[in-house]
């Protein structure tokens, strides 16, 4: 069994993702339905853009941290504002 902080590949889980809309995307096609069709991807294409979002944060969460001692380099960013970017993102995720 895997370690609980052990976290499963991007490539693994956007094959996952792609490989869910294939499937009811071939269902569509073999239906003859190009509404469903369209929708399903557009819908993975704004999924797979969502999913890696998520996936960078993640990535960003699990990266090394400094060492105690080694402040942040002038002009950084400190936690405390990288998360409030965080925030602006998530209620405005397209610039609205």
């Amino acid at each position: 069994m895997k370690g609980a902080n052990v976290p499963r590949p991007r490539e693994h889980l956007l094959a996952n993702l792609e490989a869910v809309y294939r499937e009811g995307y071939a269902r569509a096609r073999a239906a003859g339905d190009e509404r469903e069709m369209a929708r399903l991807d557009f819908d993975f294409r704004r999924d797979q853009l969502y999913l890696e979002a998520i996936l960078d944060v993640r990535d960003a969460l699990h990266a090394p941290r400094p060492a105690p001692g080694e402040g942040q380099t002038q002009g950084e960013k400190s936690v405390i504002e990288q998360i409030n970017d965080l925030r602006g993102l998530a209620r405005h995720p397209f610039g609205r």
